[in-house]
């Protein structure tokens, strides 16, 4: 299955899913599926290395393990970001209303796939 393809089912499933967007180390996209302006998930997934990196900093001086995902909600959605592996992240914005529980069994199952195709 192409990147592509998952994450359009990642989306697809998730009633209020805004997108998700696969990206690098360094915040840059790899590929994005969306229902709004590919820049604004793009932008939204290239400050999410800040976030992890903070996480990875208190994992490894707290030892709590390793950060799997996340889940960050404000007043407008939610945005949560997991990990495939060191150098690539799934990151998925959802409408406020979203079910979280439900977006990430999702994301979850989608990383699983991603991770065969890395």
């Amino acid at each position: 299955m192409s990147f592509e393809a998952i994450l359009k089912d990642l989306v697809d499933q998730v009633p209020q899913a805004i997108g998700a967007i696969l990206v690098d180390w360094e915040g840059e996209a790899v590929m994005e599926h969306c229902h709004c302006d590919p820049y604004d998930i793009r932008f939204i997934a290239a400050h999410k290395g800040i976030i992890l990196a903070r996480l990875k900093d208190m994992q490894s001086s707290a030892q709590i393990g390793e950060v799997e995902d996340v889940v960050v909600t404000s007043n407008l959605g939610h945005l949560i970001i997991g990990c495939i592996n060191q150098d690539y992240s799934l990151v998925m914005y959802l409408e406020r209303s979203c079910t979280v529980v439900l977006a990430l069994h999702y994301l979850r199952l989608a990383i699983i796939e991603l991770r065969k195709e890395i």
